[in-house]
């Protein structure tokens, strides 16, 4: 390998990489820390509906991800990659600077609560066009024999980045007192989330462009041999044309967005508020459940990359679903019971995260692809992932004891769902994007 050609990977792979990163720890740390918004930015005298109400802005966030999906997919399909993923990790880090600035409840009263509604909209719009923009031009960059390998990349950077968060609060929460972490410590990393935010902008805006998109926007007034999109098409004609492909990306996210959004990032936060598991404890276990994760991930990319996409998806919400109910059963009082099955969970949440990627990206035409996933990705991810935490904790106070039984009941039936629509695919490992 040339040194210019190595320059033009690493690039590729830190820019893309470091970006989601920061997005994902900006969205993971809300999660994270969301107990001691709770009792800074919403009124004390109701703890549970001031956590729940925590839980529901968490959701709220997600409500922008469609609009920012469409937003970003055109900008992404438009413009190109490398300005849809700039302006998204810019726009996300602005979000993480206001909620760390944000007053409190006692000093501005429900105007606290107003101003991290915006924050988290403003949030959901960049995180709708993020995950779309990086995966399709991760995609189009990697080699087509390692795109599987290679599209494990934005869940393990995404990973990191809710790792360090994660290992950001078990430390704060480690060295401060409760007292300190409630006045001031929980917003540290909301305002580090800023700074990072800066950096990976930067590096974002020093990659080069896909050449693929460089070449459709080349020859977009040409009819492309094995391209069912036509000239002259309007984006929204080019969307209803591959219905069926959006319909396969709702099915396959639907299972995988709760399982993930549950076990590896909001059951720390269940754990102590619900089962009263020790903070600190819980917060290690689910950095070590993360490390798992990202070990999983590249082993499972590449292992698509040999097998193919269809083996590895059916293992995933298979095996997901078939290990739900005994790891949720697992945890009772302990943080080492709940680090266990966070890891059993997400070795096999794994191989779907791993090469969803790839399987996204062989779905579209290059003329459509950033906006053909992002809508129904985040209109699925809104409806099902941006409310999984609130669910999971919602359902122990509606229906007591039996709350955890609900909710793995509706997880399974959607990893199921996930697994038939695998089923559906034709297996594209290893296809050449441009004649999709």
């Amino acid at each position: 390998m040339s040194p210019p050609q190595r320059s033009r990977i690493l690039k590729t792979l830190i820019g893309t990489g470091a970006g989601n990163a920061v997005e994902w720890y900006d969205w993971a740390i809300y999660a994270t820390f969301a107990s001691f918004i709770a009792s800074q930015l919403f009124s004390k005298q109701d703890t549970s509906s001031a956590f729940l109400a925590t839980l529901a802005i968490f959701a709220v966030g997600f409500v922008a991800r469609p609009l920012g999906g469409f937003i970003f997919g055109w900008i992404g399909d438009k413009v190109g990659r490398k300005a849809s993923l700039t302006l998204c990790v810019g726009l996300a880090s602005l979000g993480s600077l206001v909620i760390g600035l944000t007053p409190t409840y006692d000093s501005i009263g429900a105007g606290a609560s107003v101003m991290l509604l915006i924050a988290r909209l403003i949030q959901g719009l960049a995180h709708g066009g993020e995950l779309p923009s990086a995966q399709t031009y991760l995609s189009e960059m990697a080699p087509p024999s390692r795109r599987g390998y290679w599209a494990s990349l934005i869940y393990a950077s995404g990973t990191v980045g809710i790792l360090f968060g994660t290992l950001l609060g078990a430390v704060l929460s480690t060295a401060m007192p409760e007292s300190t972490m409630a006045a001031y410590g929980w917003r540290i990393p909301f305002l580090l989330g800023a700074v990072f935010g800066l950096v990976a902008l930067v590096m974002r805006a020093r990659m080069e462009e896909s050449e693929l998109f460089e070449s459709g926007t080349a020859t977009h007034d040409a009819v492309v041999p094995g391209n069912p999109t036509p000239p002259h098409s309007s984006l929204f004609t080019d969307l209803a044309r591959h219905w069926r492909q959006a319909l396969q990306v709702i099915g396959l996210t639907v299972g995988l967005t709760v399982a993930y959004y549950v076990w590896g990032v909001s059951t720390p936060a269940y754990a102590i508020n619900v089962l009263k598991i020790d903070a600190t404890e819980a917060l290690w276990a689910g950095v070590a459940a993360n490390l798992v994760f990202i070990v999983a991930l590249p082993l499972w990319g590449r292992l698509s990359d040999r097998i193919g996409r269809k083996p590895v998806l059916l293992i995933s919400g298979i095996g997901s679903a078939l290990t739900f109910f005994p790891a949720t059963w697992f945890v009772q009082n302990s943080a080492m019971q709940l680090g266990l099955a966070m890891s059993a969970m997400l070795v096999f949440i794994a191989a779907s995260a791993s090469i969803m990627p790839a399987v996204y990206s062989e779905l579209f035409p290059t003329a459509v692809r950033t906006i053909g996933v992002a809508i129904p990705y985040a209109l699925c991810v809104a409806a099902f992932g941006g409310t999984a935490a609130y669910l999971q904790a919602g359902f122990s106070i509606w229906f007591g004891p039996g709350g955890p039984t609900v909710f793995g009941v509706y997880t399974i039936v959607l990893l199921l769902i996930g697994a038939a629509t695998a089923l559906s695919l034709r297996e594209s490992r290893g296809i050449d994007l441009s004649t999709r």
